[in-house]
């Protein structure tokens, strides 16, 4: 770690630490003050780049011990476009996409108004799980347009890509330029239960549903993918070459 480090640096030392798994789910973070005196910085320094591994989920604070590594959570959208970028696949480490359906559907009145089509309207879907070190991490259920299978027809394969929308962006030959991701909370089905390890009567999950443009406006994909936790937000990201921008709404 060179010197004068700043909390993005460290931020991201114990990122990469907890994606590698050398920090698990449920071990205690250092202490704010055996952080300054590794890195020789001050407390300030330190407390922020807790608050950003905070915000990004990976650590939670738990009373009488300091902060613990928090359970898996999936990469959000910038991240999986910049992983996609930089080494060709959307899927972080240790992860595995598993694909559970695929096939055609008639657009339910949650992504039919997103994909611009009516309701019943036959669209392609691709349902898989994916998992980090082998531990359940979400539900995904990804819905295409005829057009988008008709340029990538890949898509309509049981064989997960890691980066289908971005395979689908490519054929078509135009480039991602926003994403809208819409988060909510509610009560788990017995079948996301029994997928995601979830065994409580009651399980609350977070559902975030993301509709991909393009920047001829056209949509790409509406994904819908389910994870354990409760939160509700809403914002948009873009995609586009001028780089990652989440805006809140």
């Amino acid at each position: 770690m060179p010197e004068n480090v700043g909390y993005a640096e460290i931020a991201a030392h114990y990122r990469q630490q907890i994606q590698d798994g050398d920090l698990r789910p449920g071990d205690t973070m250092p202490s704010l003050r055996q952080v300054c005196e590794r890195f020789g910085v001050a407390n300030t320094t330190a407390n922020r780049a807790f608050r950003v591994l905070k915000m990004e989920g990976l650590t939670i604070p738990k009373a009488g011990v300091g902060t613990i590594v928090a359970g898996p959570i999936s990469n959000n959208i910038a991240t999986r476009v910049r992983l996609h970028e930089s080494t060709g696949k959307a899927l972080g480490g240790g992860e595995v996409s598993r694909i559970l359906e695929i096939g055609t559907v008639g657009a339910d009145e949650l992504v039919a108004p997103r994909l611009d089509v009516a309701p019943g309207t036959p669209v392609h879907v691709r349902r898989r799980l994916v998992s980090r070190n082998g531990v359940p991490v979400h539900l995904s259920s990804s819905y295409y347009p005829a057009y988008v299978i008709a340029a990538a027809p890949e898509l309509a394969e049981p064989v997960s890509t890691g980066g289908s929308r971005e395979l689908a962006a490519e054929r078509l030959g135009v480039a991602q330029d926003h994403v809208l991701e819409e988060v909510t909370s509610r009560l788990a089905s017995e079948t996301e239960k029994a997928a995601l390890g979830l065994t409580a009567g009651d399980v609350v999950v977070t559902q975030v549903v993301r509709t991909v443009h393009l920047t001829d406006g056209r949509v790409v994909e509406v994904a819908v993918k389910i994870a354990g936790g409760a939160t509700i937000l809403r914002w948009a990201t873009s995609l586009n070459n001028q780089g990652g921008r989440e805006n809140a709404e």
